[in-house]
C-alpha cells in the first residue's frame, strides 16, 4: 500500500506502515468532508443565483418548502449554473 511514497515510506517497515495507516486516516475523514464541502459550494451558489432575482437562499428554500416543491441543493445548483432561465423559472414559480 506504500506503493508511489518517497524515501523511507516505501522502504523501511515501520515508517512505511505508519504513514499508510495515517493515509488512510486522512482517507476516511475527507470522504466525509467532501461531501460537506460539495453542499457548502451548492449552497453558495444557489444564493448567488437566487440574489440576483431580488431573494435570499433561506427565503428561497422556505417558500419551495411551502409550495411542497421537492427539489435538492445539488439539482438547484447544477440549474442556477447550467439553466439560469429554468431557475428563475423556479423563482418566479415560488414566488
Amino acid at each position: 500500500m506504500a506503493k508511489g511514497y518517497w524515501g523511507a515510506r516505501k522502504n523501511v517497515l515501520t515508517v512505511a506502515k505508519n504513514h499508510v495507516d495515517k493515509g488512510l486516516l486522512h482517507a476516511f475523514r475527507d470522504r466525509k468532508t467532501k461531501k460537506r464541502n460539495y453542499r457548502a459550494l451548492w449552497i453558495i451558489r444557489i444564493n448567488a443565483a437566487a440574489r440576483q432575482h431580488g431573494m435570499s437562499y433561506s427565503q428561497l428554500i422556505n417558500k419551495l418548502k411551502v409550495k411542497g416543491v421537492v427539489l435538492n441543493r445539488k439539482l438547484l445548483a447544477n440549474m442556477a449554473v447550467e439553466n439560469p432561465s429554468v431557475f428563475a423559472d423556479v423563482v418566479k414559480f415560488v414566488s
